[in-house]
């Protein structure tokens, strides 16, 4: 049995940093009990940009700003993201980061409720990273389907829910059972859709890898 602690240091110990402004950026956000992407999905997201290189990212939950600016700095200089970020006391933090970094340019920053947002916006993306309100999930999918292109990406993480998702309903605790329920909920319709393929990994907290299928010079 492989123990997920010690491979984690590990992992971090060979893996390549990220670079000044991030690793500041993560210190401070670690410091003050800010939530940010994990290594390990760290190191997963900066692989698979490199094998699909993107050129238009849709992300839905900024946070501070982490997890964009990694994006940015792992893509092409032509590749575009939006994020989207609820929580007015990180929309000045993440959009300070941005300039730190030296990214806004290429960074469409949307405040407000992603539930809403999404549903005004009419572009393609070929990559998708969805790291927002767990329970919101199954609401956004519909409309992450309508902005994805044949041949899309979309990455969710925590998905697993520090497995709380592999347990009985009345097992795990009462506050976290709505979470649980629509975590699940989602994670059958990637499964479920014809029109797409997905896989759950346990990468971090999981994530599921899913793949929007069709002829890639489809557009719509």
């Amino acid at each position: 049995m492989i123990d997920n602690d010690r491979l984690g240091i590990y992992l971090s110990s060979i893996e390549k940093d990220n670079g000044e402004v991030l690793s500041e950026i993560e210190k401070e956000a670690l410091d003050t009990f800010v939530p940010i992407i994990r290594k390990d999905m760290q190191y997963f997201l900066r692989t698979i940009l490199a094998m699909i290189r993107p050129k238009n990212i849709l992300e839905i939950g900024s946070g501070v700003g982490f997890s964009a600016i990694l994006m940015a700095e792992n893509t092409e200089s032509d590749c575009m993201i939006t994020t989207i970020e609820n929580y007015e006391p990180r929309f000045e933090v993440a959009k300070n980061n941005f300039k730190k970094a030296k990214v806004e340019s290429r960074i469409t920053f949307l405040e407000g409720d992603a539930e809403d947002i999404l549903t005004t916006l009419s572009g393609k993306y070929d990559f998708v990273f969805v790291d927002a309100a767990k329970g919101q999930y199954i609401n956004y999918w519909p409309e992450v389907k309508r902005l994805t292109e044949p041949g899309a990406v979309i990455v969710t993480d925590n998905v697993l829910q520090d497995g709380d998702i592999l347990e009985s309903h009345f097992v795990v605790e009462r506050r976290n059972r709505t979470i649980y329920k629509r975590i699940r909920e989602y994670l059958y319709e990637l499964c479920h859709d014809e029109n797409y393929e997905t896989t759950i990994l346990s990468v971090g907290d999981g994530v599921a890898l899913t793949s929007k299928k069709g002829d890639t010079h489809e557009t719509s």
